[in-house]
């Protein structure tokens, strides 16, 4: 059965698929304009023509499911659209996101450097011939080991975040290490809010830089982590003022000059929903670092951005089953495996059916056909997925409206590369998903 074909021919796509999201005006119920294809339509045409582009047909029938399709051009593209819209920033990839050996070896070849947060990641890098000493060691809470394996293996910036951590660095060189100190920003609107568990807040700041310059520990300046999925550029500018403000009365009081700012991530991705697009949310945050003062460079950590529209996952109904609440169907991927960043995260991407993502002729074959080619799959009823294993929480999406579905059908998710196949497990012995590589070019 081949993955694009199971229904009739579908009318060819072409345009802009952008939208703009109500959800960040405050609507979170509204739908799109009156007569303007929904969130859903516009991801489903943009798969569909990747899907044939790709021939992901052929890969399924190669490769079987579950599967990963990992895209290193379409690594290459996010990372060349930061640098359009925030021009002269440094790009250091967040390894955790998708620490795999292709994404590594895209990022370095785009000309961008990494943020690492264990010795694991930085093992990794230096097997693709990543220059380590580039990278950002961010992690707040590290052991004295930690700090030294990095620190033999060329790193020289580190993040802190509390006193405990600055006695750490007492036996390596002063003059050679220099640390971040992380600010706490509270943004209850972001999907994570990581100033729960990181940062310093900006008003305790000072005191914690004093006691690294009395511990003669260099403090090159300041990062900060606004949350996942920050829909407005309003977390980020809040952030860069004050942290500018912070900067300007610590230099003129300890007569010193930081080097560095770090943006951290949280630019977002379309999952379930439109976001803003980047050039938006990049334009808010290029006002904000207009005030940066020309000896204090500015670095970002994107991790999510670079690596979600990175992979597709491919994943096949071994089972169906209709209960109380409904007809189920489970499937050979969960949330112990590639679905992961929806309990994690309470991030949700898009589940097509193959029957969805037809391939069209170029026109319908004749009269008959119209209708069907202008309207693919619009039958849907709703469903249950549940993942493989036997425990009773891996469920993917309840009461969730697709085409109807059989034994053996394929379905499909897009945005698929960020914390999922780096957070998946192998719970019930369930073996990893395998990840097929597109060829670039």
């Amino acid at each position: 059965m081949s993955l694009l074909t199971r229904t009739g021919p579908t009318p060819r796509v072409t345009g802009d698929p952008a939208e703009r999201s109500h959800r960040r005006h405050g609507r979170t119920d509204a739908g799109p304009p009156r007569g303007r294809p929904t969130h859903r339509e516009l991801v489903r045409r943009d798969l569909a023509a990747y899907a044939r582009r790709v021939g992901l047909d052929d890969l399924a029938r190669t490769h079987g499911s579950p599967l990963f399709v990992l895209d290193p051009a379409r690594v290459a593209a996010q990372v060349d659209e930061l640098r359009r819209e925030l021009p002269g920033t440094g790009i250091h990839f967040a390894t955790k996101s998708l620490p795999h050996p292709a994404v590594i070896d895209a990022v370095h070849a785009s000309g961008a450097s990494f943020e690492v947060a264990s010795r694991g990641e930085v093992d990794l890098l230096e097997r693709h011939g990543v220059p380590i000493g580039a990278c950002l060691h961010t992690h707040p809470v590290k052991t004295v080991a930690d700090i030294t394996g990095a620190y033999l293996r060329g790193i020289r910036t580190f993040v802190v975040d509390s006193p405990s951590e600055i006695g750490k660095f007492a036996g390596l060189p002063c003059c050679d290490v220099g640390v971040l100190v992380r600010l706490s920003f509270p943004n209850p609107g972001a999907k994570s809010d990581l100033s729960s568990k990181f940062g310093v807040a900006p008003e305790h700041a000072a005191a914690l830089v004093e006691r690294c310059l009395a511990a003669r520990l260099r403090v090159r300046g300041f990062t900060f982590h606004v949350g996942s999925q920050t829909i407005s550029a309003e977390p980020w500018r809040r952030a860069i003022d004050a942290t500018l403000r912070l900067m300007r009365t610590l230099e003129a009081r300890h007569g010193i000059r930081f080097e560095l700012l770090d943006l951290g991530g949280g630019f977002p991705v379309a999952y379930d929903e439109p976001v803003p697009s980047l050039g938006e949310l990049a334009r808010g945050i290029r006002s904000a670092l207009a005030a940066v003062p020309p000896h204090v460079r500015v670095v970002v950590e994107p991790g999510r951005f670079v690596a979600a529209p990175a992979m597709t996952l491919v994943t096949r109904v071994i089972g169906t089953n209709d209960r109380a609440d409904g007809r189920w169907h489970y499937l050979d991927e969960g949330l112990y495996g590639a679905y992961s960043n929806i309990p994690a995260e309470d991030v949700h991407a898009l589940v097509f059916t193959a029957a969805e993502l037809g391939v069209e002729p170029d026109r319908p074959v004749g009269p008959a056909d119209a209708p069907a080619a202008r309207r693919p799959a619009r039958r849907r009823v709703p469903v249950t997925l549940a993942g493989p294993t036997c425990d009773s929480v891996d469920v993917i999406a309840r009461r969730l409206p697709l085409p109807p579905l059989a034994d053996g059908d394929l379905l499909v998710s897009p945005m698929m590369g960020a914390y999922t196949w780096a957070t998946a497990t192998g719970f019930n012995g369930i073996a990893p998903t395998p990840v097929v590589v597109l060829p670039e070019g």
